[in-house]
């Protein structure tokens, strides 16, 4: 069981976005994690400043995923607590803005392996295909990363072009009206809520 929500800010000044940049931050020294999502270590200055630049992309959109059991076990259990990953879209296509990218990191050890992967794609899809407007999707993970590689193609993606030199594959998918209503019935248990002030937006 899990929740998704979107954080309003991710300004250093504020509670909500420091605690965010600070859990990414030690997130990222896992040489594991470095590896699943090709990425580098940063600094912590340099984690804010990414951070800021997501906040203000008009072309990416992302959302945080909490672990809900955990959310609802105390009524006092915080948000950083319960945080598991962040689920993100990116719209840079300017030839086809009908076609994003997602990209999904599960970075909290104890909540791999529970579908929390799964299901924040087919939220974050759902978004896309009935927010969005989106009727592609495209995934590109590192060739080792074949747990993630599984989990895409069990959502109808398909495997479209290999990158040897960023040894890394491209998955996709084409939201056609069966694709839509499988879609929508996946996610018919969604319930969407704004986030205003430390309430929670749940999906």
């Amino acid at each position: 069981m899990f929740d998704l929500r979107l954080r309003p800010s991710t300004d250093p000044g504020d509670r909500m976005g420091s605690w965010i940049v600070l859990l990414y931050h030690e997130w990222m020294k896992s040489e594991e994690l470095q590896r699943l999502t090709a990425s580098e270590p940063l600094t912590l200055e340099q984690e804010y400043s990414m951070q800021q630049s997501w906040l203000e992309d008009a072309d990416k959109c992302t959302f945080i995923v909490l672990d809900a059991e955990k959310w609802q076990a105390q009524p006092s259990t915080t948000e950083e607590s319960c945080m598991a990953g962040d689920v993100n879209l990116f719209l840079t296509n300017v030839g086809d803005p009908s076609l994003g990218e997602i990209e999904v990191m599960i970075a909290e050890p104890s909540c791999r392996g529970k579908g929390f992967g799964t299901e924040s794609v087919l939220m974050m899809m759902s978004y896309g295909v009935t927010k969005l407007g989106l009727t592609k999707f495209e995934a590109k993970i590192g060739q080792g990363n074949e747990p993630s590689i599984r989990m895409f193609q069990k959502l109808h993606f398909e495997q479209v072009a290999v990158s040897s030199v960023f040894q890394e594959v491209t998955l996709r998918l084409t939201v056609n009206e069966h694709e839509r209503q499988w879609l929508l019935e996946q996610t018919s248990h969604v319930e969407e809520k704004c986030y205003r002030d430390g309430s929670s937006e749940s999906h």
